[in-house]
């Protein structure tokens, strides 16, 4: 796998809250997934601002980065970060572009059907509408202030790089707000979304290396 998809997964595949968790009942399982998909069909753009925690077993403390991410109907996405470096990929097209502090690549994933997969996944957790992958086992979950679907690979391909991933919502607007990747090592990456902005004017340029 490409070194640099690699280092994409590891930095932004956010905290589970401290609350209570219980899961869902069948009617509540289609009460919000009903929510969650008429959010992703009314949103054409998302704007927001993140910051990142990759958790390493032999590491004393999380590594914090903050960016911006970009999202534009049907799959473009641009994730940007800005601290404590510059470095930002952009998935558009079957492409994954890359500037790592102005040094450009770019990698065609079309060709290859675990990168195509991986960068699916990546666009639809943005969007939160994975409920209908058959790839994946899912687990439903509440607090008083949060929604949480728990997502375990059935392909063992993409298991090798996610044990599993979690997508925590807005309970009022069932927009993702948090995402948690767990690796089989047990190391995990959390990202947290904040001041999102849906369906506001967003140029095609943003998604230019």
């Amino acid at each position: 796998m490409h070194k640099s998809f690699l280092i994409l997964l590891c930095l932004i595949f956010p905290v589970t809250l401290l609350a209570q968790e219980t899961p869902m009942n069948q009617a509540e399982i289609a009460a919000f997934k009903s929510m969650v998909e008429a959010t992703s069909k009314a949103t054409s753009t998302i704007k927001s601002d993140f910051v990142q925690y990759k958790h390493l077993d032999f590491l004393d403390n999380d590594i914090e980065t903050s960016g911006k991410l970009a999202f534009k109907a049907p799959g473009w996405v641009k994730w940007e970060y800005t601290t404590p470096y510059q470095y930002s990929v952009i998935f558009k097209d079957d492409q994954m572009l890359i500037n790592d502090g102005g040094t450009k690549s770019s990698v065609d994933i079309g060709s290859s059907k675990l990168f195509k997969k991986l960068n699916e996944l990546i666009v639809n957790s943005v969007k939160g509408t994975l409920f209908k992958d058959e790839d994946f086992k899912i687990s439903y979950l509440k607090t008083t202030n949060m929604n949480k679907a728990i997502f375990k690979p059935y392909d063992k391909k993409i298991a090798n790089y996610i044990a599993s991933f979690e997508l925590v919502f807005d309970r009022d607007d069932g927009g993702v707000i948090e995402v948690k990747m767990i690796e089989p090592s047990g190391d995990f990456t959390k990202i947290i979304f904040k001041n999102r902005t849906l369906n506001s004017s967003l140029s095609d340029a943003v998604f230019t290396n």
